[in-house]
């Protein structure tokens, strides 16, 4: 719901940084790589319980997500790191909740599962409009510059991240707001259940 918004406050800086990037001769899909590393560390540093180094490292992370495009744009897309990025930040949301479920699995496990069970919901929803959108030759209006059609939602990856930075400073608190959290993506499963039903007749 947010992306699109702070898409556009941060592209200026993220333009700026991506600049200097290229001219170190640094590519897109290196940055994909670290920022994925970087996202696996936050999981086992929070596994471990420490919470706000998993925050920081968590915060760098995404940054790290959010310069590959940047990158990208300032040389050439391409395919290739289209799909390592949407792969990768999968497997970075799921390590989150399962690296909590580690910390406290009597307190955290089931809320964990109920967390990742929401998050096939939305993340297949995403990914099968995605591939009919392609089939259909439909481009998106509202993410233009992405490797495929991104069908937003209540539930994006700026909400998710806002999820995760309030797990890690109240990491008491993690099961309501897991379940808190999953109730919302349930409601942008079902919109883009709702949406795809419409757009494809």
């Amino acid at each position: 719901m947010l992306d699109k918004a702070v898409q556009q406050a941060l592209r200026p800086l993220m333009t700026h940084a991506a600049r200097g990037l290229v001219r170190l001769g640094i590519g897109a899909d290196a940055i994909t790589f670290t920022g994925f590393a970087l996202g696996m560390a936050a999981a086992a540093a929070i596994g471990f319980q420490h919470f706000l180094p998993g925050l920081a490292l968590l915060l760098l992370s995404r940054l790290m997500d959010g310069l590959d495009g940047a990158v990208a744009r300032a040389t050439r897309p391409t395919d290739r790191g289209g799909f390592l990025d949407i792969t990768l930040d999968f497997l970075f949301y799921a390590a989150i909740p399962l690296a909590f479920a580690i910390a406290d699995p009597a307190a955290n496990a089931l809320p964990a599962a109920v967390l990742l069970a929401a998050f096939i919901g939305t993340g297949s929803s995403f990914l099968a409009f995605a591939i009919v959108a392609e089939k259909r030759r439909l481009q998106s209006v509202a993410f233009p510059d992405k490797s495929f059609y991104f069908l937003g939602g209540l539930t994006e990856a700026t909400e998710t991240i806002a999820a995760f930075a309030a797990m890690c400073l109240w990491p008491g608190h993690f099961a309501l707001i897991a379940y808190g959290f999953a109730a919302l993506c349930a409601i942008t499963i079902a919109l883009r259940i709702v949406w795809g039903w419409q757009r494809f007749r």
